[in-house]
């Protein structure tokens, strides 16, 4: 009888977490190690279900960057990266859209459908969902790769009205037809920011923003963006986290009203985050 109780109590603490965001728009940046681990990524659809059930409003922006890489050496092309981002020729592009838009994103779809609510897959392409152009990283010409310049969000919401979690792979094209691969952060920015979402959430594969990167417990609970600045030049957020919270940044700074950075190796991690007083990872706020 105490194992029951015990759950009662667990679901009682959550009513306040789901009477704060039902009918409240969620954007997910799924990749890494949320969608290799069959386990983790089997919690993270049931997460997705139960906040589709008890009416939020969840949006999907997923990666796929080691399924990329192991398409592109099975078929023999060379992958090359510089400065941490993708060189994506024509035909790399090509199979960067066959397996984000295709493989990737319908396995998504089908998980999350399996919990019994319905999921819609669709690609920057879909509807004219993203417009693109061309951006050279740090001056160089790294070839087919995009940044959202706009955000169809009227077909979003569309799908949202209609009970369908929208699952987007972050590839689209040009006006001339030609593939672009894009950042999953960076579309996930544009999505929430378009939408006006209530809270981004990027699913890594670290328990947050650290005081010290070798000391999960320093985990930094609550970040301010007036502190961001501070902390990059004190070399505590430093390398590739520092593209990630500027990123905050700017969600928070273009309507999104909160932004998480969540441990994506951890099951259940976003029923953590949403239903648990304590919660997990870092909160980015204004």
């Amino acid at each position: 009888m105490k194992e029951y109780v015990q759950k009662v109590r667990i679901l009682t603490e959550s009513l306040p977490y789901i009477k704060e965001f039902t009918g409240k728009t969620v954007v997910i940046k799924l990749g890494g190690e949320a969608l290799k681990d069959e386990t983790v990524s089997k919690t993270l659809m049931e997460d997705v279900a139960l906040m589709k059930y008890i009416g939020i409003k969840p949006v999907i922006v997923h990666g796929g960057g080691v399924e990329i890489t192991e398409t592109l050496k099975e078929m023999n092309v060379k992958t090359e990266f510089v400065d941490g981002l993708r060189k994506t020729d024509k035909k790399t592009a090509q199979v960067v859209e066959m397996v984000l838009a295709a493989s990737v994103n319908k396995k998504i779809v089908y998980d999350i459908q399996t919990h019994g609510v319905e999921a819609i897959g669709i690609c920057g392409c879909d509807t004219n969902l993203f417009e693109i152009q061309k951006i050279y990283p740090n001056g160089k010409d790294l070839g087919y790769i995009g940044e959202v310049t706009k955000v169809n969000e009227k077909i979003l919401n569309v799908l949202i009205d209609n009970s369908y979690i929208p699952v987007i792979a972050p590839v689209s094209k040009d006006k001339e037809g030609s593939i672009y691969n894009i950042n999953a952060d960076y579309a996930a920015v544009s999505v929430a920011c378009a939408l006006k979402a209530q809270k981004l959430v990027f699913l890594t594969d670290i328990e947050g923003v650290m005081r010290d990167k070798f000391d999960p417990a320093s985990v930094i609970s609550t970040l301010k963006i007036s502190e961001i600045n501070k902390y990059i030049d004190e070399k505590i957020i430093e390398g590739g986290m520092i593209p990630k919270v500027q990123s905050c940044k700017y969600a928070i700074e273009n309507g999104v009203e909160s932004v998480h950075i969540l441990d994506g190796r951890l099951e259940h991690s976003l029923l953590l985050e949403i239903f648990t007083h304590h919660g997990i990872g870092t909160m980015v706020e204004k």
